[in-house]
C-alpha cells in the first residue's frame, strides 16, 4: 500500500536530521494518513478511502466528500477517487 493521500496527492518528502553537533543525516517525512469512511449524500453510501488528516479536515470544511470532489482536480485524485467523482456527476445529473 502507497503512503499516497486518495484526495490530494499528499506523499513522502525527504530532509535532513540535523543533531546539535550539525550533522545532517537524510530522513524522510511521511504523511499522516488514516482509514477513514466518508459518507456520500448523493449516493447514500460509505466509501473507505487512505487519506491525510489534512484532507480530513478540507472535506468538513468545504461541506462534505460530494462538495469536496466536485471542486477536485483530477489529476491530484486516485483511480478510485475519480471513480467515485464520476458515480456522483453521474448520480446527480440524473436527479
Amino acid at each position: 500500500m502507497s503512503r499516497v493521500c486518495e484526495l490530494t496527492g499528499k506523499g513522502p518528502m525527504t530532509g535532513n536530521n540535523v543533531s546539535h553537533a550539525n550533522n545532517k543525516t537524510k530522513r524522510r517525512f511521511l504523511p499522516n494518513l488514516n482509514d477513514v469512511t466518508l459518507q456520500s449524500e448523493v449516493l447514500g453510501r460509505g466509501i473507505k478511502f487512505r487519506i491525510s488528516a489534512a484532507a480530513l479536515r478540507s472535506v468538513d470544511h468545504r461541506g462534505g466528500l460530494d462538495k469536496y470532489l466536485a471542486k477536485a482536480k483530477d489529476s491530484e485524485l486516485s483511480a478510485n477517487a475519480l471513480k467515485v467523482k464520476k458515480e456522483i456527476a453521474k448520480a446527480q445529473a440524473a436527479a
